[in-house]
């Protein structure tokens, strides 16, 4: 599972956005950028979502073994 925080991209925020690829991550954390923080489409420029794209993180294998 993947994971971007809004904390990650400077914004004090609790939400994380996560998903199983980068692009579903970027799309669930624009939509929510866009109802929480009122960001508009033409917020998202290339250079701004390669630097939202740095900031996801991978928070490893969902498998929790039984012991």
């Amino acid at each position: 599972m993947k994971a971007l925080s809004c904390k990650d991209a400077g914004v004090d925020c609790d939400y994380v956005a996560r998903g199983q690829t980068d692009e579903e991550v970027l799309s669930k954390a624009a939509e929510h950028g866009k109802k929480v923080h009122g960001l508009k489409d033409a917020d998202f420029t290339p250079d701004k979502i390669q630097k939202f794209r740095s900031f996801i993180r991978d928070e490893g294998s969902q498998y929790q073994p039984q012991i």
